[in-house]
């Protein structure tokens, strides 16, 4: 059953004007009025933090909500590598066109071209700014500043602050926010959790959260709600993402109206470290960057179980270099990953057995052309790191990586102002949908987080409280006490008594995190995908009737924090496997296995499927409805993507 066609509010005219254009025709809050708007902002990674810090500059007040104890904490601090920005410092032929060229065909054509193009176009606007907030991007010995490549891409526009730009990138973020706090327009509510979200006569005017501290629930009000909370990559229990990320904020927002876009669209990052045991908690990733130096490689031989530094040249298969010689190790991140599952699903993976599941990231070929001192410089905080996990010296012996899911590029549908389908309610970075398509290049989720929160949301969200009336209400209004009686009820069916021989909430977490990993991870096909549709609402009750939540609701409880997000992964990994199974093509990371090349490539169905596939939530037990964003693609033409 399909739906509305959806509007995405593009502007007319060329591309390259359409944002300027846009721009000129929103209209404006004065001054002297900012202060008489409330804007809750829920999150404090990049995309939060800027909104925050820029929409306080202009003068609304803003409330900040953040589950951790410090808006520093938000994992953008885990972002390693860089951030895209089409400068062309190098003079290698880059250009905002070209910015936006690689995107969209990194996305394999499932962006839409008008957001793409607009974050380009900021995209050198986001490193001005940053460097006057202070970043300290890396440079070169002259002053200026340094780039270095990612994957996707034929030239060098990937700025970094050696393995920790995230870090770098959030302080700076973190500063401008703080300033406003100095300044009296911006509040920071830590250790607080978004369980609700508040809708009044059409309009999202609030939020429900629960203080994690005391256990007290809590309403907060608002003219609008910006949600920046990040992806949903813990649906499969191990990932790169922090323990804490979720998915809770997006798909509250969606049950409660806002269209749910491309759910099926996951990244597998390539190189990560494997995992070493069966109750690990989580993955960690090995920054994209080092595929600038690294050499990715499996043993000819399938029975070769020497020692990598054992192996000489002649018996080595450096795949991505032989299979895709024009781009080489930088292949796109789905390239990469489905390339090294080939190698592994063929018996020449490396690493304990029986799995075997890994591939070789090999320096000593770069540490030989320009010596260790320099591949220190440019990758010492990731080689400790890696040392520290595995205890390898990738100095001397290479590193063992396996692709995990990282990034999610499906999220609530936004149109061109990143307003969902509930007026007020706006969406940023990774929560969205809008700029990746099937797969993210690597280092465009920074560029992305700080365009809409710096340099796009303060435009739009003006526009909305402009052209917007408000009924004058307050936290004692009626829909407020509704929401907050739904959350306090499911809070209470979680802490109940369960049956005899209950488990802890991560016990079926796991469980679920294999079944998604299994059937919609890297690989997907249709028997598998059925076969989950049925596991999950099977398992989801054994979850409900099971799940042993210790300790009470007025308190810390870390294991009710738990045990109400994985109830709402439950729910959502199975609107996940609907997308996957209806989008019968492959592209980008949504790999279905009955539809690929001869050569094994993702092949796409543009005849059928060049949409965005936004879910519409119609209640417990209920089918959800598909709504389509057709895609047209004007400057950047479809064509089968190939890095060969």
């Amino acid at each position: 059953m399909h739906g509305m066609q959806l509007d995405a509010k593009i502007p007319s005219g060329p591309i390259e004007a359409k944002w300027d254009q846009h721009r000129f025709a929103l209209k404006l809050v004065n001054p002297a009025n900012r202060r008489k708007y409330d804007v809750i902002v829920v999150g404090s990674g990049l995309a939060g933090a800027s909104a925050a810090a820029s929409l306080g500059e202009l003068g609304y007040n803003v409330k900040v909500f953040c589950f951790q104890d410090s808006p520093r904490r938000a994992h953008s601090i885990a972002a390693q590598g860089g951030i895209n920005a089409a400068k062309n410092y190098q003079n290698d032929g880059d250009s905002v066109f070209r910015l936006f060229y690689d995107t969209v065909k990194g996305g394999d054509y499932r962006a839409r071209e008008a957001n793409v193009y607009r974050l380009a176009q900021l995209s050198p606007l986001i490193i001005d700014h940053c460097v006057a907030l202070g970043v300290p991007f890396a440079r070169e010995y002259g002053g200026v500043l340094s780039n270095r490549s990612f994957g996707g891409a034929q030239v060098a526009r990937t700025f970094y602050s050696r393995g920790q730009t995230g870090q770098q990138l959030l302080l700076g973020a973190y500063a401008a926010m703080s300033r406003q706090i100095a300044e009296g327009r911006v509040q920071v509510l830590p250790r607080r959790e978004m369980l609700d979200l508040v809708v009044v006569d059409g309009q999202a005017r609030g939020i429900i959260t629960r203080d994690l501290v005391h256990g007290t629930i809590e309403r907060h009000l608002g003219h609008a709600v910006v949600l920046a909370t990040g992806g949903y990559a813990n649906v499969y229990y191990l990932s790169t993402n922090a323990k804490a990320c979720n998915v809770t904020a997006t798909y509250r927002a969606h049950r409660r109206g806002a269209l749910f876009a491309n759910p099926c669209f996951t990244q597998i990052h390539p190189t990560c470290v494997p995992a070493s045991g069966e109750y690990q908690s989580k993955l960690t990733l090995m920054s994209e960057s080092l595929r600038n130096d690294g050499r990715v490689w499996v043993p000819r031989d399938a029975s070769d179980k020497r020692a990598p530094e054992q192996i000489p040249e002649a018996e080595r298969d450096y795949y991505l270099e032989r299979r895709y010689p024009s781009f080489g190790n930088l292949v796109p991140r789905d390239v990469a990953s489905r390339a090294a599952k080939a190698e592994c699903d063929a018996g020449r993976g490396v690493g304990p057995e029986p799995e075997r599941r890994g591939v070789y990231l090999d320096f000593a070929e770069a540490i030989g052309r320009h010596g260790r001192e320099t591949i220190r410089d440019r990758y010492g905080n990731l080689f400790e790191m890696y040392e520290r996990i595995t205890a390898d010296d990738p100095y001397r012996t290479p590193m063992k990586i396996y692709p995990a899911p990282h990034y999610t590029m499906g999220g609530l549908w936004v149109d061109y102002n990143l307003m969902s389908t509930i007026p007020g309610l706006f969406v940023l970075g990774e929560a969205n949908f809008s700029d990746h398509g099937a797969n993210r290049l690597g280092a465009s989720a920074l560029m992305q987080g700080l365009a809409d929160g710096y340099f796009v949301i303060p435009y739009t969200l003006a526009d909305y409280l402009a052209r917007t009336r408000y009924a004058a209400i307050d936290t004692q209004h009626a829909a407020f006490a509704q929401v907050e009686t739904e959350v306090r009820q499911r809070l209470d069916a979680l802490l109940a008594p369960k049956q005899q021989g209950g488990r802890n909430p991560d016990h079926y977490h796991r469980q679920l995190g294999r079944l998604m990993w299994d059937h919609c991870g890297m690989a997907r096909n249709e028997a598998g995908l059925k076969r989950t549709l049925e596991a999950i609402p099977r398992l989801r009750e054994e979850y409900r009737h099971g799940v042993n939540v210790t300790g009470g609701p007025e308190q810390l409880n870390q294991a009710l924090e738990r045990a109400g997000r994985i109830a709402d992964f439950f729910e959502f990994a199975e609107l996940m496997c609907l997308d996957a199974l209806e989008r019968r093509e492959s592209c980008g990371g949504h790999f279905r296995e009955e539809y690929q090349t001869a050569e094994g490539e993702a092949l796409r169905d543009d005849e059928h499927f060049a949409h965005v596939s936004a879910w519409e939530y119609r209640g417990e037990g209920e089918r959800p409805v598909e709504h389509r964003e057709l895609l047209r693609f004007e400057r950047v033409p479809l064509t089968q993507r190939s890095y060969k």
